[in-house]
């Protein structure tokens, strides 16, 4: 496995790459409840999202995480009816929410086609779960969010799409541009369902680590394009960073458009940061 210098971790194939990042999911997880009891993580939909939540299953050490301590959000979700099997929500709950037994409430779904009248409801209606989580973790800890209407996010992943697109923020859309808001209503998504709700990038980056979990030969020109610093409004990969840390968690064949320039040092990822 490779490191750079920019974040950068490239794995030699998608089996490799799902289930380091599980390990290192569960690590992190360890850590962060062995210093505060609780840690949120904001999931992603995806063939490697979900294939990550299937290894944190699979993986022996799940059981040092306590389960029934972990908030869990999403920055996406598709608007269709409850219990679709295209849910970014159902399928979590299939992957690892369910097997290990994680409490209903510290799910925080986004509102269903049955749940919502329109798309803006239902981002709206997330926007409210979002502060209420919020002002019941500042009333709870104290801790002081870079966003008072955000909870703390201790990891969020992302996928990252052939158009680098992350989350359902996609290049040159509304939602890419969106500011003052920490949810979006997507109604022209380009690809389906066209309806979607969303984290705006601000609230995704309010996030003290972001990892972006990418693999195939389809997504190295959005890895290379968002690694060589790209504009988040054409490349919205580009846009996620994490206030503590950003991790690219890759495969080999998402690398190969990498510049050689971004390996010329060795990184040996430097302690997580609070």
């Amino acid at each position: 496995m490779k490191h750079s210098p920019k974040g950068v971790s490239i794995h030699p194939d998608p089996q490799a790459l799902v289930s380091t990042t599980a390990a290192r999911l569960i690590t992190k997880l360890v850590d962060v409840q062995s210093r505060r009891g609780e840690a949120t993580v904001v999931l992603t939909g995806g063939t490697v999202g979900i294939a990550t939540l299937e290894a944190v299953t699979a993986n022996p050490a799940r059981t040092a995480v306590d389960w029934t301590k972990v908030n869990f959000w999403w920055g996406d979700e598709r608007f269709l009816p409850a219990g679709d099997p295209e849910l970014n929500s159902v399928q979590a709950r299939q992957a690892m929410l369910d097997p290990l037994g994680v409490p209903a409430g510290r799910i925080h779904a986004v509102a269903s086609a049955d749940e919502a009248e329109t798309v803006e409801d239902a981002a709206a209606d997330y926007a409210r779960q979002l502060a209420d989580a919020a002002a019941a973790e500042h009333l709870a800890t104290g801790f002081e969010p870079v966003d008072p209407r955000l909870p703390r996010f201790d990891v969020l992943l992302l996928g990252v799409g052939p158009d680098a697109h992350i989350a359902s923020l996609f290049p040159e859309t509304p939602g890419v541009r969106t500011v003052g808001a920490t949810t979006v209503a997507v109604r022209d998504a380009p690809k389906p369902p066209p309806e979607r709700i969303s984290l705006t990038l601000e609230s995704i980056n309010t996030a003290f680590e972001v990892w972006l979990g990418v693999a195939g030969n389809d997504k190295a020109g959005a890895v290379g394009l968002a690694l060589a610093g790209a504009g988040e409004i054409q490349v919205p990969a580009a846009g996620a960073h994490g206030r503590t840390k950003t991790r690219w968690l890759i495969d080999q064949a998402a690398a190969s458009q990498l510049s050689q320039r971004l390996f010329d040092s060795d990184d040996r990822d430097a302690g997580d940061e609070d």
